[in-house]
Protein backbone atom coordinates (compact mmCIF):
# COMPACT_ATOMS: atom_id res chain seq x y z
CA UNK A 1 0.00 0.00 0.00
CA UNK A 2 1.57 3.25 -1.08
CA UNK A 3 1.20 6.21 1.25
CA UNK A 4 -0.12 9.54 0.04
CA UNK A 5 2.35 11.94 -1.52
CA UNK A 6 4.80 13.25 1.03
CA UNK A 7 4.06 16.79 2.03
CA UNK A 8 4.56 19.30 4.77
CA UNK A 9 1.10 18.76 6.21
CA UNK A 10 0.75 20.09 9.70
CA UNK A 11 -2.03 19.50 12.21
CA UNK A 12 -3.42 22.23 14.47
CA UNK A 13 -2.95 20.30 17.68
CA UNK A 14 -5.73 20.34 20.25
CA UNK A 15 -5.02 20.56 23.93
CA UNK A 16 -8.32 20.22 25.68
CA UNK A 17 -11.33 18.12 26.36
CA UNK A 18 -14.89 17.87 25.06
CA UNK A 19 -16.86 20.95 24.11
CA UNK A 20 -20.18 19.53 25.19
CA UNK A 21 -21.81 18.59 28.47
CA UNK A 22 -23.65 15.33 27.95
CA UNK A 23 -22.45 13.85 31.26
CA UNK A 24 -24.81 13.02 34.08
CA UNK A 25 -24.89 15.79 36.66
CA UNK A 26 -23.04 13.61 39.16
CA UNK A 27 -19.93 13.62 36.94
CA UNK A 28 -18.06 16.93 36.51
CA UNK A 29 -17.15 17.93 32.97
CA UNK A 30 -14.44 20.01 31.42
CA UNK A 31 -14.89 21.97 28.20
CA UNK A 32 -12.38 22.72 25.46
CA UNK A 33 -12.28 24.10 21.91
CA UNK A 34 -12.74 21.84 18.93
CA UNK A 35 -9.95 20.67 16.64
CA UNK A 36 -10.28 19.93 12.95
CA UNK A 37 -9.88 16.44 11.55
CA UNK A 38 -7.28 16.44 8.74
CA UNK A 39 -7.85 14.53 5.55
CA UNK A 40 -5.45 12.35 3.55
CA UNK A 41 -4.89 15.18 1.08
CA UNK A 42 -3.95 17.61 3.83
CA UNK A 43 -7.20 19.55 3.89
CA UNK A 44 -8.98 20.39 7.12
CA UNK A 45 -12.15 18.47 7.80
CA UNK A 46 -14.77 18.15 10.49
CA UNK A 47 -14.30 19.69 13.93
CA UNK A 48 -14.17 17.33 16.92
CA UNK A 49 -13.12 17.84 20.56
CA UNK A 50 -9.54 16.89 21.42
CA UNK A 51 -8.74 13.96 23.70
CA UNK A 52 -6.01 14.80 26.24
CA UNK A 53 -3.52 12.30 27.61
CA UNK A 54 -3.04 14.23 30.86
CA UNK A 55 -5.44 16.47 32.78
CA UNK A 56 -4.39 19.67 34.50
CA UNK A 57 -4.43 19.49 38.27
CA UNK A 58 -7.65 21.50 38.51
CA UNK A 59 -9.35 20.01 35.44
CA UNK A 60 -12.46 17.87 35.72
CA UNK A 61 -13.08 14.54 34.01
CA UNK A 62 -13.43 14.48 30.25
CA UNK A 63 -16.93 15.36 29.14
CA UNK A 64 -18.95 13.41 26.61
CA UNK A 65 -18.56 14.73 23.09
CA UNK A 66 -21.59 16.11 21.26
CA UNK A 67 -19.88 15.56 17.91
CA UNK A 68 -19.80 12.39 15.81
CA UNK A 69 -17.44 11.80 12.92
CA UNK A 70 -19.23 11.79 9.59
CA UNK A 71 -16.62 9.82 7.65
CA UNK A 72 -13.65 7.53 8.05
CA UNK A 73 -10.53 9.39 9.11
CA UNK A 74 -7.24 9.45 7.18
CA UNK A 75 -5.48 7.07 9.56
CA UNK A 76 -7.82 4.16 8.86
CA UNK A 77 -7.61 4.86 5.13
CA UNK A 78 -3.82 4.91 5.38
CA UNK A 79 -3.77 1.58 7.22
CA UNK A 80 -6.33 0.16 4.76
CA UNK A 81 -8.36 -1.34 7.61
CA UNK A 82 -11.32 -2.30 5.42
CA UNK A 83 -9.00 -4.52 3.39
CA UNK A 84 -7.16 -5.80 6.48
CA UNK A 85 -10.38 -6.95 8.12
CA UNK A 86 -10.98 -9.22 5.16
CA UNK A 87 -7.88 -11.13 6.32
CA UNK A 88 -8.40 -11.07 10.08
CA UNK A 89 -9.75 -9.15 13.06
CA UNK A 90 -7.57 -10.45 15.88
CA UNK A 91 -10.13 -12.95 17.18
CA UNK A 92 -8.94 -14.90 20.21
CA UNK A 93 -6.09 -12.48 21.04
CA UNK A 94 -5.87 -10.39 24.23
CA UNK A 95 -4.10 -7.03 24.29
CA UNK A 96 -3.08 -5.51 27.63
CA UNK A 97 -3.40 -1.73 27.42
CA UNK A 98 -1.39 0.20 30.00
CA UNK A 99 -2.64 3.77 30.09
CA UNK A 100 -5.28 5.70 32.07
CA UNK A 101 -7.71 2.78 32.32
CA UNK A 102 -10.68 1.85 30.13
CA UNK A 103 -14.42 2.28 30.67
CA UNK A 104 -15.65 -1.30 30.17
CA UNK A 105 -19.05 -0.41 28.70
CA UNK A 106 -17.81 2.30 26.32
CA UNK A 107 -19.26 2.34 22.81
CA UNK A 108 -17.83 -0.42 20.64
CA UNK A 109 -16.03 -2.16 23.54
CA UNK A 110 -18.85 -3.59 25.66
CA UNK A 111 -18.27 -7.21 26.61
CA UNK A 112 -14.63 -7.40 25.48
CA UNK A 113 -12.88 -5.35 28.16
CA UNK A 114 -11.53 -6.70 31.44
CA UNK A 115 -10.93 -3.85 33.86
CA UNK A 116 -10.81 -4.19 37.63
CA UNK A 117 -10.54 -1.55 40.34
CA UNK A 118 -8.88 1.73 39.31
CA UNK A 119 -8.41 0.49 35.73
CA UNK A 120 -12.19 0.61 35.23
CA UNK A 121 -12.37 4.31 36.16
CA UNK A 122 -11.04 6.34 33.22
CA UNK A 123 -11.48 9.97 34.23
CA UNK A 124 -9.06 11.22 31.57
CA UNK A 125 -10.62 9.13 28.80
CA UNK A 126 -7.34 8.55 27.00
CA UNK A 127 -7.14 4.82 27.66
CA UNK A 128 -10.69 4.29 26.43
CA UNK A 129 -9.88 6.32 23.31
CA UNK A 130 -6.87 4.07 22.60
CA UNK A 131 -8.81 0.88 23.32
CA UNK A 132 -11.17 1.90 20.51
CA UNK A 133 -8.22 2.18 18.12
CA UNK A 134 -6.99 -1.27 19.08
CA UNK A 135 -10.19 -3.28 19.32
CA UNK A 136 -13.26 -1.06 18.93
CA UNK A 137 -16.03 -2.18 16.63
CA UNK A 138 -16.88 1.40 15.68
CA UNK A 139 -20.58 0.75 16.37
CA UNK A 140 -21.14 1.11 12.63
CA UNK A 141 -20.23 4.81 12.72
CA UNK A 142 -18.36 6.06 9.65
CA UNK A 143 -16.30 2.84 9.47
CA UNK A 144 -14.38 3.72 12.63
CA UNK A 145 -13.51 0.22 13.84
CA UNK A 146 -10.15 -0.43 15.43
CA UNK A 147 -7.37 -2.49 13.88
CA UNK A 148 -8.37 -5.70 15.68
CA UNK A 149 -12.13 -5.50 16.40
CA UNK A 150 -12.19 -9.18 17.32
CA UNK A 151 -9.58 -8.90 20.08
CA UNK A 152 -10.11 -8.49 23.81
CA UNK A 153 -8.65 -5.72 26.00
CA UNK A 154 -7.12 -6.14 29.46
CA UNK A 155 -7.18 -2.62 30.87
CA UNK A 156 -4.38 -1.73 33.30
CA UNK A 157 -3.57 1.59 34.92
CA UNK A 158 -0.04 2.96 34.40
CA UNK A 159 -0.92 6.48 35.53
CA UNK A 160 -2.61 8.32 38.37
CA UNK A 161 -6.17 9.58 37.97
CA UNK A 162 -4.92 12.68 36.11
CA UNK A 163 -2.90 10.70 33.56
CA UNK A 164 0.59 11.26 34.98
CA UNK A 165 2.70 8.15 34.32
CA UNK A 166 4.35 6.40 37.24
CA UNK A 167 7.16 3.83 36.78
CA UNK A 168 6.00 1.69 39.70
CA UNK A 169 2.46 1.55 38.30
CA UNK A 170 3.71 0.72 34.81
CA UNK A 171 6.00 -2.04 36.12
CA UNK A 172 3.17 -3.55 38.18
CA UNK A 173 0.86 -3.40 35.16
CA UNK A 174 3.38 -5.18 32.93
CA UNK A 175 3.75 -7.93 35.53
CA UNK A 176 -0.02 -8.30 35.83
CA UNK A 177 -0.30 -8.56 32.05
CA UNK A 178 2.42 -11.23 32.00
CA UNK A 179 0.70 -13.24 34.73
CA UNK A 180 -2.55 -13.03 32.75
CA UNK A 181 -0.80 -14.58 29.74
CA UNK A 182 -1.78 -11.87 27.27
CA UNK A 183 -0.53 -12.00 23.69
CA UNK A 184 0.33 -8.30 23.25
CA UNK A 185 1.27 -5.62 25.79
CA UNK A 186 0.79 -2.00 24.73
CA UNK A 187 2.56 0.51 26.98
CA UNK A 188 1.25 3.82 25.70
CA UNK A 189 2.94 5.98 28.32
CA UNK A 190 6.65 6.88 28.13
CA UNK A 191 9.01 7.59 31.01
CA UNK A 192 12.09 9.86 30.84
CA UNK A 193 14.26 7.62 33.03
CA UNK A 194 14.95 3.92 33.03
CA UNK A 195 13.54 2.02 35.99
CA UNK A 196 15.08 -1.22 37.23
CA UNK A 197 11.81 -2.90 38.18
CA UNK A 198 10.20 -1.93 34.88
CA UNK A 199 13.19 -3.29 32.95
CA UNK A 200 12.87 -6.61 34.76
CA UNK A 201 9.11 -6.72 34.21
CA UNK A 202 9.51 -6.11 30.47
CA UNK A 203 12.23 -8.76 30.18
CA UNK A 204 9.98 -11.27 31.97
CA UNK A 205 7.08 -10.39 29.69
CA UNK A 206 9.17 -11.02 26.60
CA UNK A 207 10.44 -14.33 27.98
CA UNK A 208 6.82 -15.31 28.58
CA UNK A 209 6.10 -14.77 24.88
CA UNK A 210 4.31 -11.40 24.82
CA UNK A 211 4.82 -8.88 22.04
CA UNK A 212 5.66 -5.62 23.83
CA UNK A 213 4.80 -2.39 22.00
CA UNK A 214 5.62 1.00 23.51
CA UNK A 215 5.26 4.68 22.65
CA UNK A 216 8.65 6.06 21.59
CA UNK A 217 7.98 9.35 23.40
CA UNK A 218 5.43 10.92 25.71
CA UNK A 219 2.62 12.71 23.91
CA UNK A 220 3.64 16.27 22.99
CA UNK A 221 3.22 18.93 25.69
CA UNK A 222 0.42 21.38 25.17
CA UNK A 223 2.71 24.30 25.96
CA UNK A 224 6.38 25.00 25.37
CA UNK A 225 8.84 24.64 22.52
CA UNK A 226 9.96 21.05 21.99
CA UNK A 227 12.85 22.26 19.79
CA UNK A 228 14.68 23.12 23.02
CA UNK A 229 14.41 19.55 24.32
CA UNK A 230 17.48 17.46 23.34
CA UNK A 231 16.93 13.96 21.89
CA UNK A 232 16.71 11.23 24.50
CA UNK A 233 15.54 7.65 24.85
CA UNK A 234 12.26 7.06 26.67
CA UNK A 235 11.24 3.93 28.55
CA UNK A 236 10.15 1.17 28.24
CA UNK A 237 10.46 1.82 24.47
CA UNK A 238 14.23 1.72 24.85
CA UNK A 239 14.28 -1.77 26.39
CA UNK A 240 15.75 -4.60 24.24
CA UNK A 241 13.16 -6.29 22.03
CA UNK A 242 10.44 -3.71 22.66
CA UNK A 243 8.82 -2.32 19.52
CA UNK A 244 9.32 1.45 19.75
CA UNK A 245 6.61 3.37 17.87
CA UNK A 246 6.50 7.04 16.84
CA UNK A 247 3.67 9.15 15.47
CA UNK A 248 3.41 10.51 11.91
CA UNK A 249 1.29 12.99 9.96
CA UNK A 250 -0.72 12.18 6.80
CA UNK A 251 2.32 13.10 4.68
CA UNK A 252 4.55 10.64 6.55
CA UNK A 253 6.47 13.27 8.55
CA UNK A 254 6.64 13.48 12.32
CA UNK A 255 4.64 16.34 13.86
CA UNK A 256 6.39 19.63 14.62
CA UNK A 257 5.87 19.25 18.36
CA UNK A 258 6.95 15.60 18.52
CA UNK A 259 9.59 15.08 21.18
CA UNK A 260 12.97 14.10 19.68
CA UNK A 261 14.22 10.58 20.31
CA UNK A 262 16.27 7.77 18.77
CA UNK A 263 15.89 4.04 18.20
CA UNK A 264 12.40 4.18 16.65
CA UNK A 265 11.32 0.94 14.98
CA UNK A 266 8.03 1.94 13.37
CA UNK A 267 5.90 4.98 12.62
CA UNK A 268 2.10 4.90 12.51
CA UNK A 269 -0.67 7.48 12.21
CA UNK A 270 -0.60 9.72 15.26
CA UNK A 271 -2.35 13.00 14.44
CA UNK A 272 -5.98 13.82 13.85
CA UNK A 273 -7.04 10.26 14.70
CA UNK A 274 -10.71 9.63 15.58
CA UNK A 275 -12.05 7.37 18.33
CA UNK A 276 -14.67 7.25 21.07
CA UNK A 277 -14.43 8.21 24.70
CA UNK A 278 -15.25 6.91 28.18
CA UNK A 279 -18.84 8.20 28.15
CA UNK A 280 -21.43 9.28 25.66
CA UNK A 281 -21.66 8.37 21.98
CA UNK A 282 -19.53 11.13 20.47
CA UNK A 283 -16.04 11.13 18.98
CA UNK A 284 -12.75 12.87 19.73
CA UNK A 285 -9.47 13.61 18.00
CA UNK A 286 -6.27 12.16 19.46
CA UNK A 287 -2.59 12.63 18.71
CA UNK A 288 0.85 11.49 19.82
CA UNK A 289 3.04 8.42 19.94
CA UNK A 290 0.51 6.76 22.25
CA UNK A 291 -2.01 6.76 19.40
CA UNK A 292 0.55 5.30 16.99
CA UNK A 293 1.50 2.61 19.53
CA UNK A 294 -2.16 1.63 19.92
CA UNK A 295 -2.43 1.13 16.16
CA UNK A 296 0.70 -1.05 16.10
CA UNK A 297 -0.56 -3.08 19.06
CA UNK A 298 -3.77 -3.73 17.16
CA UNK A 299 -1.78 -4.81 14.11
CA UNK A 300 0.26 -7.15 16.32
CA UNK A 301 -2.99 -8.70 17.53
CA UNK A 302 -4.17 -9.39 13.98
CA UNK A 303 -0.78 -10.87 13.08
CA UNK A 304 -0.82 -13.13 16.16
CA UNK A 305 -4.30 -14.36 15.27
CA UNK A 306 -3.32 -14.99 11.64
CA UNK A 307 -0.01 -16.66 12.55
CA UNK A 308 -0.71 -18.42 15.88
CA UNK A 309 2.48 -20.47 15.79
CA UNK A 310 4.76 -17.45 15.33
CA UNK A 311 6.89 -16.41 18.29
CA UNK A 312 6.75 -12.90 19.72
CA UNK A 313 10.03 -12.05 18.01
CA UNK A 314 8.68 -13.40 14.73
CA UNK A 315 5.60 -11.18 15.04
CA UNK A 316 7.81 -8.17 15.74
CA UNK A 317 10.00 -9.03 12.76
CA UNK A 318 6.95 -9.39 10.53
CA UNK A 319 5.71 -5.93 11.52
CA UNK A 320 9.06 -4.27 10.83
CA UNK A 321 10.07 -6.31 7.78
CA UNK A 322 6.85 -5.54 5.92
CA UNK A 323 6.75 -1.85 6.84
CA UNK A 324 6.66 0.75 4.08
CA UNK A 325 10.28 1.89 3.59
CA UNK A 326 10.96 5.44 4.74
CA UNK A 327 13.33 7.30 7.07
CA UNK A 328 11.27 5.67 9.80
CA UNK A 329 9.55 2.55 8.40
CA UNK A 330 5.77 3.03 8.33
CA UNK A 331 3.32 0.41 9.55
CA UNK A 332 1.64 -1.62 6.80
CA UNK A 333 -0.79 -3.82 8.73
CA UNK A 334 -2.16 -5.61 5.66
CA UNK A 335 1.32 -6.55 4.44
CA UNK A 336 2.28 -7.73 7.93
CA UNK A 337 -0.57 -10.25 7.86
CA UNK A 338 -0.39 -11.39 4.23
CA UNK A 339 3.24 -11.18 3.12
CA UNK A 340 5.14 -14.43 2.61
CA UNK A 341 8.46 -13.81 4.33
CA UNK A 342 11.54 -15.50 2.98
CA UNK A 343 13.67 -14.78 6.05
CA UNK A 344 14.03 -17.79 8.34
CA UNK A 345 14.03 -15.50 11.37
CA UNK A 346 10.29 -15.01 10.86
CA UNK A 347 9.74 -18.58 12.05
CA UNK A 348 12.66 -19.09 14.41
CA UNK A 349 12.09 -15.94 16.43
CA UNK A 350 15.64 -14.60 16.12
CA UNK A 351 14.54 -11.32 14.52
CA UNK A 352 15.12 -7.93 16.15
CA UNK A 353 12.75 -4.99 16.46
CA UNK A 354 15.31 -2.77 14.74
CA UNK A 355 15.45 -5.00 11.64
CA UNK A 356 13.77 -2.86 8.99
CA UNK A 357 14.56 -4.74 5.76
CA UNK A 358 11.42 -4.98 3.66
CA UNK A 359 10.80 -8.57 2.54
CA UNK A 360 7.87 -8.96 0.16
CA UNK A 361 6.12 -11.77 -1.70
CA UNK A 362 8.29 -12.08 -4.83
CA UNK A 363 6.11 -14.42 -6.90
CA UNK A 364 5.03 -11.67 -9.31
CA UNK A 365 8.60 -10.43 -9.65
CA UNK A 366 9.86 -13.96 -10.30
CA UNK A 367 7.27 -14.43 -13.05
CA UNK A 368 8.25 -11.13 -14.63
CA UNK A 369 11.91 -12.16 -14.50
CA UNK A 370 11.09 -15.43 -16.30
CA UNK A 371 9.27 -13.57 -19.03
CA UNK A 372 12.16 -11.14 -19.42
CA UNK A 373 14.63 -14.01 -19.70
CA UNK A 374 12.57 -15.64 -22.45
CA UNK A 375 12.39 -12.36 -24.36
CA UNK A 376 16.15 -11.89 -24.11
CA UNK A 377 16.74 -15.41 -25.43
CA UNK A 378 14.40 -14.89 -28.38
CA UNK A 379 15.99 -11.53 -29.10
CA UNK A 380 19.48 -13.05 -29.10
CA UNK A 381 18.36 -15.76 -31.54
CA UNK A 382 16.94 -13.14 -33.88
CA UNK A 383 20.17 -11.12 -33.80
CA UNK A 384 22.25 -14.21 -34.60
CA UNK A 385 19.96 -15.01 -37.53
CA UNK A 386 20.41 -11.51 -38.94
CA UNK A 387 24.21 -11.68 -38.57
CA UNK A 388 24.26 -15.04 -40.35
CA UNK A 389 22.19 -13.60 -43.17
CA UNK A 390 24.49 -10.57 -43.51
CA UNK A 391 27.84 -12.38 -43.49
CA UNK A 392 27.28 -16.03 -44.41
CA UNK A 393 24.86 -15.73 -47.32
CA UNK A 394 27.11 -13.60 -49.60
CA UNK A 395 30.05 -16.00 -49.08
CA UNK A 396 27.88 -19.03 -49.73
CA UNK A 397 26.55 -17.40 -52.90
CA UNK A 398 30.14 -16.66 -54.09
CA UNK A 399 30.98 -20.38 -53.67
CA UNK A 400 27.85 -21.22 -55.68
CA UNK A 401 26.53 -22.87 -52.55
CA UNK A 402 29.38 -25.44 -52.40
CA UNK A 403 30.85 -26.30 -48.97
CA UNK A 404 34.09 -24.49 -48.09
CA UNK A 405 37.32 -26.53 -48.47
CA UNK A 406 39.17 -27.37 -45.26
CA UNK A 407 42.16 -25.04 -44.75
CA UNK A 408 41.31 -23.10 -47.91
CA UNK A 409 39.89 -19.75 -48.55
CA UNK A 410 36.53 -21.25 -49.23
CA UNK A 411 36.22 -19.41 -52.60
CA UNK A 412 35.49 -21.16 -55.95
Amino acid sequence: MKPPARGATRLLSGAGLAAALLLPTAVPAHTAPLSRMPTADGKKGQELPAMPSVLDADAECTAASREQAKKQDWSRQRLDLDRLHGQGIGAGVTVALIDTGVTPDADGLDGRVTADGPAADDCVGHGTFLAGLIAGTGEGAARLAGVAPGARILALRGTDTRGEANPALVAAAVREATQAGVDVIAVTVALPRRDTELSRAVADARRAGAVVVAAATPDPPTRGDTDEIPPRVYWPAGEPGVLSVADMLPGGLRPDKALPTTGIDLAAPGAGVVSGGPRGHGHYLGAGASVAAAYVAGAAAVVRAAHPDASADAVTHRLTATAYPADIPQLDAYAAVTTVLGDSRASTGTGRAADRVAVRDTSDADAATGRATLLVALGSTAVLAVLWAVFALPRARARRWRPAKAGGSGEA
